[in-house]
């Protein structure tokens, strides 16, 4: 008798240290969420991040390439198709954080982007409803999601074309400054709302991704795969706002120093 009752409470306390490691294991296992993974900046860092060991919610319109990721990280990968343009949109972010287990770490890759200087109504109207109010919605979903769930953090690709108007891309460079101050306005918020969102804010220039698949000739053009290196240095190190490339950094530093009255009159183009 006092042999089984030894055993009994031998089990009872491997059945107690199971339930705590498992425990530990689900506190400290990294969650993310990738809007934007079926190519370009968006697919390297989710490649880099599940090659760390994090489990991840990947989305986009075409899932053929995410579920190329979900078979390479068996175990690893959740997979959903969303469109940012789209009314249940952010539904389907939830129901994928949900099929995740949670999401410590949100990341907005998702963006298009044309050269416009004949002001084509289908680009200028298509540009906006991706990056501005598709951006909004899934980022303020992520948001809203963090502020009930301990924080979080939430980085986003925006672009320097976001530091002055472009005329060769008005659209484009516009939604980009949106996304700049609206990421700013989202972090003075979290910081007002006392909560633990931490933000990051990368803006890459020339990428070559299939968003510059127009035959023309890029300068300064980079490697998606060294970029998302980048990024997931910079996502690591929490910070704020990350210019890619010291190139880059220069070339935006001298263009907030031109006057608009000077900017105005200057002819950029590709």
């Amino acid at each position: 008798m006092h042999a089984l009752n030894k055993h009994i409470l031998q089990k009872n306390d491997i059945n107690e240290t199971l339930s705590a490691d498992f425990f530990v294991f689900l506190h400290i296992m990294k969650r993310a969420i990738v809007i934007g993974a079926s190519s370009g900046m968006g697919r390297e860092v989710s490649r880099l991040l599940l090659a760390e060991g994090w489990h991840l919610g990947v989305a986009a319109r075409r899932i053929d390439r995410l579920e190329e990721l979900e078979r390479e990280f068996q175990g690893q990968v959740c997979v959903e198709q969303i469109d940012v343009t789209s009314d249940e949109a952010p539904h389907q972010l939830l129901q994928l954080i949900s099929r995740l287990g949670g999401m410590d770490f949100y990341f907005h890759a998702s963006g298009i982007g044309k050269q416009n200087m004949n002001l084509a109504e289908d680009i200028e109207s298509q540009t906006v409803l991706t990056n501005a109010l598709g951006f909004t919605r899934m980022v303020d979903a992520a948001f809203q999601y963090m502020a009930a769930h301990q924080g979080g953090h939430i980085a986003v690709i925006s672009s320097i074309a976001g530091t002055k108007g472009l005329g060769a891309a008005p659209s484009y460079s516009a939604t980009k400054s949106y996304q700049n101050t609206y990421i700013q306005a989202l972090e003075q918020l979290s910081n007002m709302r006392k909560l633990n969102i931490a933000f990051t804010d990368i803006r890459p220039g020339f990428v070559d991704t299939a968003l510059l698949g127009d035959g023309k000739n890029y300068p300064l053009l980079m490697k998606p795969e060294r970029v998302a290196c980048e990024i997931v240095k910079a996502i690591r190190c929490k910070r704020h706002v990350h210019v890619i490339d010291w190139r880059y950094r220069i070339i935006t530093f001298f263009w907030r120093l031109i006057p608009n009255a000077v900017w105005r009159k200057l002819n950029i183009s590709n």
